[in-house]
């Protein structure tokens, strides 16, 4: 009985909408004014001391094994909760004191294929054409997804305003499309680095079939044994991945890459708050070693890298929008997701895409571009950034 309720006072405060909980002993209560926005059914007791120390993880996992059913929007209860102050998913003192993470080169080679090394069939299923796993950019409210992410890409190196024939670095390359687009749109000798091997087979495919053989190449190594110059560095959706301690390194080794008065594009998920920037359930499952800082945190190992912000731009509602593509998509082979790959990672994934589409929608987490120069900021840009939208007007 006192755990019951401990349970409906915790939830009472939980969400800034009205929801219906219906316990594992039948009990319904209502939960805020009016009607249910989202009901939830606990099927199984959960130990309150479990439930109170890791709740992001412990109902995830409660989710995932379907000791909780969710009827209505799990984004819209996500964001909910992101929106309630006070509310116990979400200001949690137990993150602060998270066991440190190693982020040696073998650990980080050990996280990106643990998240990246799923199979290429997986993410084929349920992102655009081009394998883009990042942050779409929407220049237009009936923009594709497909038509968004080449609108990041352009938009990435419209940004750098790069001379063609110059040489460019992306850190994290994912499966290459910005590498594509830097040789075939720009004229741009660009290397790539991954640690993914799906990815790097998947990127030695591409240029021999785009006949790019000696203008693009990708490199299976860590980004900390690189020691080239570049004219220009990118790198998208890289820094979440690096961990707390090794953010400083990680601005550093981009100002090593770049020559004298080199520009370099840093797109990454950045939150506009002092928080913990790891989340049980995502380290565990989805983005080991992850670590999400906030943006303070970035320019300070900016400026202690010895580079200048040039310009920096807020994305947020286009990653809520991407995520929410996403999920659209994903529902479409959910049931194509459960036979290959189990119920329990389907429901993970049903999860994880509306947590943090909701996310982003609360402003709990950004994504962000930081435009940087190893020089004086503005070294080699025109005087104003009209030079990126009037590049990709025309």
């Amino acid at each position: 009985m006192l755990e019951k309720t401990v349970y409906s006072e915790l939830l009472s405060r939980a969400f800034d909408i009205p929801v219906q909980v219906t316990y594992w002993n039948g009990k319904t209560e209502a939960y805020g004014d009016g009607q249910p926005q989202v009901k939830i059914a606990i099927k199984k007791e959960i130990p309150i001391k479990e439930m109170t120390a890791k709740p992001t993880l412990v109902l995830a996992e409660a989710y995932m094994n379907g000791d909780i059913e969710i009827d209505g929007s799990i984004q819209e209860l996500v964001a909910s909760a992101f929106r309630q102050s006070g509310s116990f998913l979400t200001n949690n003192p137990f993150l602060k004191h998270l066991p440190k993470i190693s982020h040696s080169e073998k650990e980080s080679e050990k996280d990106i294929q643990s998240h990246y090394d799923i199979g290429n069939d997986f993410y084929q299923m349920w992102l655009d054409k081009s394998m883009t796993y990042s942050c779409a950019y929407f220049e237009h409210d009936d923009d594709t997804l497909e038509q968004a992410q080449i609108n990041k890409d352009r938009h990435i190196l419209h940004k750098l305003n790069p001379v063609a024939g110059k040489k460019l670095l992306d850190i994290g390359s994912g499966w290459g499309t910005l590498l594509f687009m830097a040789a075939e749109e720009f004229d741009l000798q660009a290397t790539g680095i991954t640690l993914s091997k799906e990815q790097y087979d998947y990127t030695n495919e591409q240029i021999k079939k785009r006949h790019l053989e000696g203008k693009v190449n990708v490199l299976l190594e860590d980004y900390r044994e690189v020691n080239q110059k570049f004219d220009y560095v990118t790198s998208v959706g890289m820094f979440e991945h690096v961990g707390k301690e090794n953010l400083g390194l990680y601005f550093k080794k981009v100002k090593d890459f770049l020559e004298p008065d080199g520009r370099a594009l840093i797109h990454g998920i950045t939150g506009q708050h002092v928080g913990a920037g790891v989340d049980p359930f995502l380290n565990k499952y989805i983005f080991h070693g992850g670590y999400i800082p906030n943006m303070a945190e970035n320019l300070t190992h900016v400026m202690d890298a010895g580079l200048q912000l040039t310009d920096l731009e807020p994305l947020r509602r286009h990653y809520q929008k991407t995520l929410e593509i996403w999920y659209a998509n994903y529902v479409k082979v959910i049931d194509q997701v459960k036979e290959k790959y189990g119920v329990p990672f389907s429901r993970m994934w049903t999860l994880y895409l509306q947590a943090s589409a909701a996310s982003f929608e609360a402003g709990n987490i950004d994504v962000m571009q930081y435009l940087l120069t190893n020089a004086p900021s503005g070294t080699g840009l025109p005087m104003t950034r009209q030079y990126v939208y009037q590049q990709e007007q025309d």
